[in-house]
């Protein structure tokens, strides 16, 4: 009897914590804008060199809307997120539009593993990354911003971006005809 009743409280406690992981995993994939002071300030300047080999340097990129993402491949939120950020990077082909995703406390092996499998097609800076991070405030990854063609950060994102967070973000700040002399630089 004692055994049986020991038996149904472990399976109620198994299907109490499949429930809460379920939740969580749920809740998880949503972004939320953040207040950081970054936020319509002058985006800070960097550069690094990419998995292909060529550098990167932000401010070769003024004049276009960029994307600065902040991941690591341990990251779950950051692999679900990925798919997301080459569907916007597909839409704009033509736009002028850039994504580049930083690497985060992440081992440079793993991060042109991960990207040679994933498909992604955007620039991937892989490593000495910690001083951008602690220029844009990264507490966490993911973590995104969104640079205007005049080099303002004109929004930022925790947790996994969509590629329609990403337009909405930029038709509400002018659009893509927006340029440099559009966004009072």
């Amino acid at each position: 009897m004692r055994s049986g009743r020991g038996i149904r409280i472990a399976a109620i406690s198994v299907g109490v914590v499949i429930v809460a992981l379920i939740a969580l995993l749920a809740t998880r994939g949503t972004s939320k804008p953040i207040a950081s002071q970054i936020v319509g300030q002058a985006a800070p300047n960097f550069s690094g060199r990419t998995l292909d080999g060529s550098t990167f340097e932000l401010s070769r990129h003024r004049g276009e809307w960029v994307v600065v993402n902040f991941f690591a491949t341990w990251c779950t939120e950051c692999r679900l997120e990925d798919p997301q950020i080459q569907t916007f990077v597909t839409e704009h082909a033509d736009d002028p539009v850039t994504v580049v995703s930083l690497a985060y406390s992440d081992d440079p092996e793993s991060i042109r593993t991960y990207f040679a499998s994933s498909g992604a097609t955007w620039p991937v800076i892989p490593s000495d990354t910690g001083r951008v991070a602690l220029d844009y405030g990264v507490t966490r990854v993911p973590e995104s911003y969104i640079v205007a063609p005049s080099g303002l950060v004109v929004q930022g994102f925790f947790g996994g971006v969509t590629a329609a967070e990403l337009d909405a973000v930029i038709a509400a700040n002018g659009g893509m005809a927006v340029t440099d002399a559009g966004m009072g630089a």
